[in-house]
């Protein structure tokens, strides 16, 4: 039996200044499939699914859309034409409750004799929330009381309870932990299962390879090629998006290293309401420690109270030479670097420049006056280094790739040549090839004599990269693993759960 095309692409252009973001990619998306959209950060993946979506206009070509051609306006238009999206980075609104974001644009639903019934929009944002298991989410909260992962689960409902015809998942796992991850491949698996389409992009190649029926691959903007998931191999899928061959080895080779003597930064007894239950650790000269556990276990918290971000923070954060790090300030003016897992709200200024973001935590060093060939020379040189897909280094953060932020986060810190590394989730969202240059790099910063914390929710990615790896369970440091050829993630899983 012949499959029916759900979507049909034709010419899909688009230009941004003089980069070429998507070069005339026409694709068909069928009935009742995952297809996956592949390619390294800027390779046009995103701004594709944006265009569909109503993130940004088309700027040349066509959408079908079972069988009627669609040019949304903007993200409602397209909700009401059968296309949804969730995005990477956050995408609910601060001031709303919850249920106002969820029906955000289709409020018209709650208005009768123009008086909208409250009541009522909170009663049927609750319902949702319950068929998706979220009964702790309530619809009457402020989005705010919500940690970032919780709020991605809102956009999930928010953007699957009409039963869009093609569901866009623009690496919203990245955002997710284990467990949310499971909630959004069960939403994905049901959409297929009703006959609709969802087009998902990630960078995570088993992820691809275990969800997609289809596999589609994009480079530098064009259409590459289309692969049945069944018939192709990881390597395969890598060498398609590179273009040439991709070795395997990401992660370190090295066993059996002793642990550096010198501690560069201590933990003693920190706690921090809800969060963190009296957490002690040391961070040594010369390692990457890592951090893992489930959602909620508080291992995001460490970073921020380690940086002096946790304002309710009590215990102790010092340094070998006995300096208490209580504040952010204090924290970068002794050479301590932190990357958010948030990073659009906590890691970047996004209405600014590729350049002021490169350049603001080494402007003290740079001297004065303050020179703006020096600025842009820096910013350029970091850049480069960390292989940032930009027009210039003028151009806003905002208008980069989710991985294309990321490593502009990463260019910073490795301006500032910062000594201690609080690193949170520092591969989100970034492609293969990156990925293992940022791992390179982490190794080469450990050689040299830097300590690097690493918070991860990749368990392969705590084993290949860290020397040491502390558990966390409930708010508290459940065990402590040593690196090992012998190491798996079954031993980081038992005293996770």
């Amino acid at each position: 039996m012949a499959r029916e095309i759900m979507l049909h692409a034709v010419g899909i252009d688009k230009r941004f200044g003089p980069t070429h973001a998507v070069d005339h990619v026409s694709l068909d998306f069928y009935k009742g499939e995952v297809h996956a959209l592949i390619g390294e950060n800027g390779s046009g993946k995103s701004t594709f699914t944006n265009m569909l979506t109503g993130i940004i206009t088309i700027g040349e070509g066509t959408f079908e859309l079972d069988g009627q051609k669609i040019a949304p306006r903007n993200q409602v238009d397209a909700n009401h034409h059968g296309a949804a999206v969730i995005v990477q980075e956050q995408g609910t609104l601060d001031g709303l409750t919850v249920a106002e974001n969820m029906f955000l644009g289709d409020e018209d639903q709650f208005i009768s004799g123009g008086i909208k019934n409250t009541r009522a929009m909170y009663k049927k944002a609750q319902e949702l929330l319950s068929d998706y298991d979220l009964d702790y989410i309530k619809a009457s909260d402020p989005i705010e009381n919500y940690n970032f992962e919780d709020r991605k689960l809102v956009e999930i409902v928010r953007s699957t309870w009409f039963a869009p015809k093609v569901l866009v998942v623009d690496e919203t796992t990245t955002a997710l932990s284990q467990n949310g991850r499971y909630k959004l491949f069960s939403v994905m698996n049901k959409v297929r299962d009703d006959g609709r389409t969802v087009i998902f992009i990630s960078h995570d190649m088993a992820e691809v390879l275990s969800m997609s029926d289809t596999i589609s691959i994009l480079r530098d903007g064009e259409f590459i090629k289309t692969v049945s998931a069944k018939d192709v191999t990881e390597e395969e899928l890598k060498t398609l998006m590179v273009g040439r061959q991709m070795s395997g080895h990401y992660y370190r080779e090295d066993y059996g290293e002793s642990l550096a003597a010198g501690v560069a930064l201590s933990m003693r007894g920190v706690s921090v309401p809800g969060q963190l239950e009296d957490v002690s650790l040391e961070l040594h000269r010369g390692e990457i420690l890592g951090i893992g556990g489930l959602s909620e276990c508080g291992m995001h918290e460490v970073g921020k109270a380690l940086f002096g971000a946790s304002y309710e923070r009590t215990g102790e954060v010092t340094l070998s030479d006995g300096t208490s790090v209580d504040s952010i300030n204090c924290a970068i003016d002794h050479s301590i670097a932190y990357a958010s897992k948030d990073r659009d709200n906590e890691s970047l200024l996004i209405a600014d420049t590729i350049q002021d973001n490169v350049t603001l935590p080494s402007l003290r060093k740079m001297g004065l006056p303050l020179s703006a060939k020096r600025q842009r020379e820096f910013a350029e040189r970091y850049a480069k280094d960390m292989s940032v897909k930009m027009v210039g280094v003028s151009q806003f953060v905002s208008a980069l790739s989710g991985g294309n932020k990321q490593k502009v986060v990463l260019a910073r810190w490795l301006g500032a040549e910062s000594d201690i590394l609080l690193l949170d989730s520092p591969t989100r969202g970034i492609d293969i090839k990156v990925k293992a240059d940022i791992y390179a790099l982490m190794d080469q910063m450990r050689r040299d004599g830097k300590a690097i914390l690493v918070i991860s929710e990749e368990i392969m990615e705590l084993i290949g990269m860290c020397d040491r790896i502390l558990v966390m369970k409930d708010h508290k440091i459940n065990g402590e693993l040593k690196r090992s050829r012998d190491l798996s993630e079954q031993d980081l899983i038992s005293l996770m759960v």
